[in-house]
């Protein structure tokens, strides 16, 4: 399945520009957020690519991940592979058919990818992976769990401590002082944003004496909310709606398509609720939910992966985990679009001061959750 050409720019956009918080250096690859040019390949390289049960259209990380590939593809102007997961049932059979078909380079979206993947490299040591928000660490020692496996993994609770600080000012001024976030599965991919979305809240409490409240979510117990999944259905939809009987005026689902059932659920209700968007600018990657964020907690997904597919195209793939912070730009915060103009009054000079501080160290934000 190959994305036209207006979905492939989603994710480079989104990774590039209209960004209230830029982020910054970590273990990343040798690219800035924009990528040095790609060279030439190896004889006989062949990039491919996995996705989560999300599918290629979820307007999160399996389709930001397959915008990176897209663009290093045609960069290298190479062929490549791309197979659609659409149950977790089909991750190993679909690994297995990648190795068959040929390919040199695969990259599998997603942690719930992690105990195949480690499987199929320990397998396959003449073929390069990456795996995205997950260390194939399964043994939990510390180490990856095969040598050829790179982990691209982001430090989320940063970017999302700047929504939920946002997300407590929208908030307060709304008088309502009730925000809520739900999530798919509880894995550590999705909790770090959660956690991130807390602490950012407190931080708005400290700093203003503010009473705003987080539902769904508890940083000190790991319990809260979850549907169980990543599909866009009715469960989501109850679990969304759960805030909102709760009085909740700004929400942040994370699990990529779940944010369409806290859309319905707002709409159905009429509420003046807003809601966040993770991994992608959700405003411009689905612009009919764009009346309903206030901003989007980024994850530079396309950029890791087209910088990692270029590197492995060159025949010198390094497996050192890549980690996405503020401060190398692999996590950020977006525009916040057609609700600039209604923001507190110094907010956004804020949100540039806390992410000063945190790429800094200032402002350590501590998730359980963190690679």
């Amino acid at each position: 399945m190959t994305l036209s050409t207006p979905q492939k720019l989603v994710g480079i956009t989104a990774a590039a520009g209209l960004l209230v918080a830029l982020a910054g250096c970590g273990s990343a690859p040798e690219a800035s957020s924009t990528g040095d040019a790609a060279g030439e390949a190896v004889d006989g390289f062949t990039p491919c690519l996995i996705s989560d049960e999300g599918g290629w259209n979820d307007k999160s990380f399996n389709e930001s991940a397959k915008a990176g590939m897209d663009a290093a593809l045609e960069e290298l102007d190479v062929e490549g592979i791309e197979l659609e997961s659409t149950t977790p049932n089909d991750y190993a059979p679909n690994l297995e058919q990648l190795v068959a078909e040929g390919c040199t380079f695969i990259v599998s979206v997603g942690f719930n990818l992690s105990a195949a993947t480690v499987e199929s490299a320990l397998a396959n040591p003449d073929i390069d992976y990456a795996i995205i928000d997950d260390l194939a660490d399964n043994d939990f020692n510390g180490e990856t769990d095969a040598p050829n496996i790179k982990p691209l993994v982001f430090n989320t609770a940063e970017a999302a401590y700047l929504g939920g600080y946002a997300a407590a000012a929208w908030s307060e001024q709304s008088g309502v002082n009730k925000v809520g976030t739900f999530g798919g599965m509880q894995i550590p991919s999705v909790a770090v944003f959660m956690d991130g979305f807390q602490l950012g809240v407190e931080k708005y409490n400290e700093d203003k004496g503010g009473s705003v409240e987080v539902l769904g979510w508890d940083m000190g117990t790991e319990e809260g909310l979850f549907t169980g999944g990543f599909a866009a259905n009715d469960t989501a939809k109850q679990t969304a709606q759960n805030l909102l009987d709760q009085g909740a005026d700004v929400i942040l689902p994370v699990g990529g398509p779940v944010y369409q059932s806290a859309a319905a659920a707002i709409t159905d209700g009429g509420t003046d609720t807003l809601m966040l968007g993770v991994d992608t600018d959700l405003a411009v990657a689905d612009e009919t939910v764009a009346d309903l964020v206030l901003v989007s907690v980024m994850k530079a997904i396309d950029v890791a992966v087209r910088d990692a597919t270029i590197e492995a195209a060159g025949g010198d793939f390094d497996v050192t985990p890549y980690v996405g912070t503020l401060e190398n730009e692999g996590v950020k915060l977006s525009s916040f679009h057609d609700f600039e103009s209604q923001l507190p009054d110094g907010l956004t000079d804020e949100l540039t001061a806390l992410q000063d501080a945190i790429v800094s160290g200032d402002i350590t934000v501590e998730s359980p959750n963190s690679p």
